[in-house]
């Protein structure tokens, strides 16, 4: 796989970012309409990955979380690697407090992580449940820690939590790279190291072994978005 390096590091502000140019084998995520009545599809399974389930309220044991999807002008994904865990890649997110709206949570989270502040809400993920039979509504997420993850973050939380809930945003990214900064706002001690736009595949591809079932579901719920066909010209055309 070729990989390129650029941007800048200085005591305000760190901005590398990296291109990979060659995509994941033995990935396929569903290029179907959309439908309102129907969820889309999961067709890549991850062998010894726990189980992403859909709820309609976070579980007891389970963190409130919000992911972020947020997604360049050439429909890539913003991804980082995280500071401490060597070679893993994923979106931002990060815990709600406690009557928080989601929303603005996701929004407080990515500027935190990545100082982004130019981004416009595109959508929410929606799941289907069995309790909620045909309905899609906006429910949460689950996936559960492997067990020496959650004794980590336990002992750094000081909590017993069993896993993460969460709920999932689609933003578009209307600003500039320069933009983007891994120190964050400031607010927060940093996660993330280097940065990269990746396709969907490939976001699967690099995440920890744990997320890769959370980020099919996500993926495939958002898939929309990226085959828009009215806008595979300027896509096939675009260079980030």
């Amino acid at each position: 796989m070729a990989v390129t390096a650029s941007g800048f590091i200085g005591k305000s502000a760190i901005s590398v970012r990296l291109d990979f140019f060659s995509k994941p084998a033995k990935f396929a995520y569903s290029k179907r309409p959309f439908s309102a009545s129907k969820p889309l599809v999961v067709v890549r399974s991850v062998a010894l990955s726990p189980p992403a389930r859909t709820v309609e309220s976070p579980p007891v044991g389970y963190r409130k979380n919000v992911g972020i999807c947020l997604v360049s002008p050439c429909r890539k994904i913003f991804t980082a690697s995280k500071i401490h865990v060597p070679d893993t890649w994923q979106m931002p997110q990060g815990g709600a407090d406690e009557g928080e709206d989601l929303r603005n949570a996701a929004f407080r989270e990515l500027r935190e992580e990545t100082g982004v502040t130019s981004a416009e809400f595109i959508a929410e993920a929606r799941f289907l449940t069995s309790l909620s039979h045909s309905k899609i509504i906006p429910n949460w997420l689950t996936y559960d820690f492997p067990r020496d993850v959650k004794d980590k973050l336990n002992r750094k939380w000081r909590t017993s939590y069993k896993g993460q809930a969460q709920k999932w945003f689609l933003f578009k990214f209307t600003g500039k790279e320069e933009e983007i900064n891994l120190l964050g706002d400031g607010t927060a001690k940093p996660e993330f190291k280097v940065w990269s736009w990746m396709l969907p595949e490939q976001v699967i591809e690099h995440a920890v072994y744990f997320k890769r079932p959370v980020y099919e579901h996500v993926i495939n719920q958002f898939n929309p978005y990226f085959v828009d066909e009215e806008e595979k010209d300027s896509m096939n055309s675009c260079k980030d």
